[in-house]
């Protein structure tokens, strides 16, 4: 149970908490576009099981592979992909937190 909430509440709340603290201008803009990090998890579907609970994804799917994961931290570095970056960044967080609890 602990492992469910971490994993699904970085996925959703972290997000959210982080439109409504750090991005008061734009909020709900920036909460859709770090909510919208989820879309990499597309790549699970070429996985076979499409769904397997005690996989890690890090490192499995395309999408969340070392590289692709190199690529969202240097998204971070300029303004103009950083919150895209960001949101990637705390999707891989959340699959990261799951992959330790198993």
């Amino acid at each position: 149970m602990l492992r469910w909430c971490l994993h699904y509440g970085i996925h959703f709340l972290v997000p959210i908490l982080v439109g409504l603290l750090f991005y008061k201008e734009y909020r709900w803009k920036a909460i859709l576009i770090l909510l919208a990090g989820i879309s990499i998890d597309l790549d699970h579907l070429w996985a076979d099981p499409l769904f397997d609970p005690n996989r890690c994804s890090i490192n499995f799917h395309p999408l969340h592979t070392y590289w692709a994961i190199a690529i969202y931290f240097l998204m971070l570095i300029p303004q103009r992909t950083r919150i895209f970056g960001l949101a990637l960044v705390i999707h891989i967080v959340a699959d990261f937190t799951d992959c330790l609890l198993m």
